[in-house]
């Protein structure tokens, strides 16, 4: 079984490399990506495993990465590199992520059109063996987790609401939070189960 915290060949050595580092310091490697541009940018998102990361705890990530990407030099061309958490709305990449946000609202996408549909929206249901279950509008379907192209939570009011919950239970200091900001986030329109996403 695969996952999708890296997609291509060259996200997946880098993987390789970086994961054992951002274990030892006590964090998950979330997501991999090596971006084109002028210059690239090798994105990386981590997280602790039980959940939580601050922007101290990105740089000392950063650090320990690109010392070891100094000396084992897969990157043949210049690039930046960016470490930052999974935020809010979060990549779902791994099959425990699915079980661990049961109850959430999620965008799915296959790699192949299933009954004609390759994106799927609406509540997580968990998991099953190597299946990923998710109510939508015609009931509740599972899908192999090695179809998935893409993942991630959607933007909700109740995510939200967890997040700041969990940050206050592990005493994180949320200051200056205008909550407000996040009265309409939930703006969108059509049923869980619309392929239109």
């Amino acid at each position: 079984m695969s996952d999708l915290v890296a997609k291509t060949s060259i996200d997946r050595r880098l993987a390789e490399i970086v994961r054992p580092v951002i274990e030892d310091l006590g964090f998950e490697l979330v997501r991999i990506r090596l971006q084109g541009g002028k210059t690239s940018t090798l994105q990386i998102m981590a997280d602790r495993p039980e959940g939580g990361i601050n922007v101290d705890d990105c740089a000392d990530i950063s650090t320990a990465v690109s010392a070891t990407l100094d000396v084992e030099d897969p990157l043949e061309d210049a690039y930046h590199l960016e470490v930052s958490s999974p935020g809010i709305d979060r990549p779902l990449t791994r099959l425990k992520d699915f079980a661990t946000f049961e109850g959430y609202e999620a965008r799915l996408e296959t790699n192949q059109p299933i009954d004609g549909r390759k994106r799927f929206k609406g509540m997580l249901a968990g998991i099953e063996g190597e299946e990923v279950l998710i109510n939508v509008e015609e009931g509740t379907i599972g899908l192999h987790f090695d179809w998935l192209s893409d993942a991630k939570l959607v933007l909700t009011d109740d995510l939200i609401a967890e997040m700041l919950r969990q940050k206050k239970e592990a005493g994180v200091e949320i200051e200056n939070l205008d909550e407000t900001a996040f009265d309409d986030i939930e703006t969108e329109t059509g049923t869980p189960g619309d392929s239109k996403d």
